[in-house]
């Protein structure tokens, strides 16, 4: 598995590294134990995180509701909870 990924019990946790005010949002792939993701809008009053559990959710094909933000509210590196897939189905859908 790619190290941006680990499991807590029935929750993925996935490691990003996230880069706001992006051309557009997508995934750009690992950047050291890290998912980079691009995501369009800018990090002003929670935007970017909320534009980026969105994106993530659509992607893995998940309500908003199944991806949370657990740390990095102020930061470019981030991690997510994700409920509702096993480990391998998280990583195949991300591509990784």
């Amino acid at each position: 598995m790619p190290p941006c990924l680990q499991t807590r019990g029935d929750t993925v946790l996935l490691s990003v590294k996230a880069q706001p005010r992006a051309a557009r949002s997508e995934l750009a792939g690992l950047l050291g134990g890290e998912l980079k993701v691009r995501v369009a809008a800018p990090p002003v009053d929670d935007a970017a995180n909320e534009a980026l559990v969105r994106f993530l959710a659509e992607t893995l094909g998940l309500p908003p509701r199944a991806v949370h933000l657990v740390r990095g509210r102020s930061s470019g590196h981030k991690t997510f909870a994700i409920a509702g897939l096993p480990l391998a189905e998280v990583a195949r859908r991300l591509g990784l």
